[in-house]
């Protein structure tokens, strides 16, 4: 993929989305539910070039499932975040791993999200950033948009060709340094983290780390 200039006006237009998606649907149905008024919900973007990813994956450095606080949980999925983040249909790859060195990660399902999303050359990303998780009573991640300025492109994923799921040795050795990246974000952190990034050959990349709601 090669790089290109993203014009200001078209930047704008992907800013203004963002800002837009505090009033859609899910973001608005939840605060209704949790009692939240419209008023406190305050919403920024971080501009950032797209990495082409890969695979996307999301960590949590303590189980948000079972609460164990010594253990990570881990999602993966195929391109972009958005099949992961935007809760489309199909599961991602998801795993536990002990935090104690030398652990061997645990699958916990295989990826089987039928869509990609790919960028088709580099361009930038309005992602949202929202004050919800800092609102008590109220988990605002994944409720909010982050628009690509050039569109992404679906594709449908071939799981026949995908080491996700046919290479042990490579998924392992990807789930374990995922791990790793966990325990160490969040020895510098200080509390546990809800991590995003995504993988490019050998190259892992964090994009955004935030203090874990448990």
């Amino acid at each position: 993929a090669s790089a290109a200039p993203c014009p200001p006006a078209e930047v704008y237009q992907a800013v203004k989305k963002v800002w837009a998606s505090k009033w859609n649907e899910r973001a608005f149905l939840s605060r209704k539910a949790c009692g939240v008024s419209d008023d406190s919900l305050h919403m920024a973007t971080l501009l950032m070039e797209v990495v082409p990813a890969e695979h996307a994956f999301v960590l949590h450095t303590a189980n948000p499932l079972t609460g164990n606080a010594g253990e990570v949980f881990g999602e993966v999925c195929v391109g972009l975040g958005e099949a992961l983040v935007g809760n489309e249909p199909g599961s991602a790859l998801s795993f536990t791993a002990a935090k104690t060195p030398g652990a061997v990660p645990i699958v916990k399902s295989l990826p089987s999200k039928p869509i990609a999303h790919r960028a088709p050359y580099t361009t930038m990303i309005a992602r949202s950033d929202s004050n919800g998780e800092d609102l008590e009573g109220f988990a605002g991640a994944g409720l909010y948009d982050s628009v690509t300025v050039v569109p992404t492109e679906e594709q449908v994923v071939s799981y026949a060709d995908e080491p996700l799921v046919w290479d042990d040795a490579r998924r392992t050795r990807l789930m374990s340094r995922l791990a790793e990246l966990a325990v160490a974000v969040e020895a510098e952190m200080g509390c546990p983290q809800d991590i995003e990034g995504c993988v490019v050959g050998e190259h892992i990349y964090v994009l955004q780390s935030r203090n874990q709601v448990l």
